[in-house]
């Protein structure tokens, strides 16, 4: 028996129609379709292919055992998702060894901080593995802001708010522009770094960037809680005006 294709399909940053036209056919011709989320939730990737998910369709639900709830600090986190992304990349293969194809979906795009990464580590060497490209959260929400990023010779940084303060700060004192992903509880550390920085008026805060509940404010204005779907836009300040 002919072995399945594992298709890693990056669904873009949220509106369902950034959605690329490979990736739609893709996930509409795949007889299994698997996707990450919470243990409560739907899951965002799946909310967002869901017009092209075929009647009919297997799907493979794969529950993360914790997302904010244990530090990644924590020993025990790192086993906890190795165990997690063991069981999932082994029911991925099950599924080929059988002859069919899984459409393995990713918010944004599949190798720029996707758990499908994980899978495809795990994967690659037995099964074969296909990338669709999708929209980046970066760029949705640098469109969503309407903020040019980069002009000339500016070098762009991203970076994780997860990053110790010292690293942070340097990072935002060397490079032109930046985009600090992972916010969430990391806020208050990226706050101080913006500041010893001397960037802070610089920063533009997205939330949930595409999507119909979106928000876009200077950083300095930003209240309350930093959600998961949340980023912040430092542009560049050297190229040509």
């Amino acid at each position: 028996m002919t072995s399945g294709t594992v298709h890693i399909v990056g669904v873009g940053p949220g509106d369902p129609e950034l959605l690329t036209l490979k990736a739609a056919r893709v996930i509409g011709q795949s007889g299994v379709v698997a996707y990450f989320c919470r243990h409560d939730r739907m899951g965002h990737a799946r909310r967002i292919a869901d017009a092209h998910i075929s009647e009919g369709t297997e799907e493979l639900r794969f529950a993360y055992p914790f997302t904010i709830e244990r530090a990644v600090s924590d020993p025990s986190y790192h086993d906890g998702m190795g165990t997690f992304y063991d069981e999932c990349a082994d029911k991925i293969a099950a599924v080929t060894a059988a002859g069919r194809d899984v459409a393995l979906l990713c918010e944004g795009d599949p190798f720029l901080y996707g758990s499908a990464m994980y899978l495809f580590d795990r994967l690659r060497e037995t099964v074969e593995c296909r990338i669709v490209p999708g929209i980046t959260g970066m760029g949705g929400c640098w469109s969503e802001a309407a903020v040019p990023m980069t002009h000339g010779d500016d070098v762009l940084c991203v970076l994780p708010a997860t990053m110790p303060e010292d690293e942070l700060a340097s990072w935002l004192i060397k490079t032109d522009a930046a985009v600090v992903m992972k916010l969430g509880r990391n806020l208050p550390k990226l706050r101080s770094a913006l500041e010893r920085a001397g960037r802070s008026a610089e920063a533009v805060y997205v939330e949930r960037g595409t999507q119909q509940d979106s928000r876009v404010t200077r950083l300095e204005d930003m209240d309350g809680p930093a959600p998961y779907f949340s980023l912040a836009l430092l542009p560049g300040r050297r190229g040509v005006r």
